[in-house]
C-alpha cells in the first residue's frame, strides 16, 4: 500500500489550476519536498509539508491529495476524509483523487464492521 501511495502522490504532484505563480511555486516545492521525505518514510514530516503547502495554496488539489494519505497513513482518518473531500471538490475530475477516496472509504467502511 506504501509504495502505491507513494506512487500517487508522484503523479499528483504537478497536476491543479494555478493561481499565483510565486504562490503555487512555492506549494509545490513543499509538495516536491514532502513526496521525498515520505519516500524516506518520514512522514511527520511529509504531513508538515504537505499542510504548509495547502495554507500557501488552499486550492492546490494534489496539496490536499497528499495530505489525506498522510493523515490516513497516521490514522487520523477524519482529517484523511476531509482532505479528500476537499481535494475532490478542487479538482472533481481527477481520476486519482477519486481512486484514493473511493480506496479509503472502502478501507473504511471494512475496518468499521
Amino acid at each position: 500500500k506504501l509504495n502505491l501511495s507513494i506512487a500517487l502522490l508522484l503523479a499528483l504532484a504537478t497536476v491543479s489550476p494555478a493561481i499565483s505563480a510565486d504562490d503555487r511555486s512555492d506549494a509545490k516545492r513543499q509538495v516536491e519536498f514532502g513526496i521525498e521525505v515520505a519516500e524516506r518514510g518520514l512522514w511527520r514530516e511529509a504531513t508538515y509539508r504537505w499542510n504548509r503547502a495547502v495554507e500557501i495554496d488552499p486550492t492546490y488539489a494534489a496539496a490536499w491529495n497528499n495530505l489525506a494519505i498522510a493523515y490516513e497513513h497516521a490514522g487520523k482518518f477524519d482529517d484523511a476524509r476531509k482532505a479528500y473531500e476537499q481535494a475532490g471538490k478542487l479538482d472533481p475530475g481527477n481520476l486519482t483523487i477519486q481512486q484514493n477516496f473511493d480506496l479509503f472509504k472502502e478501507l473504511n467502511e471494512r475496518t468499521s464492521r
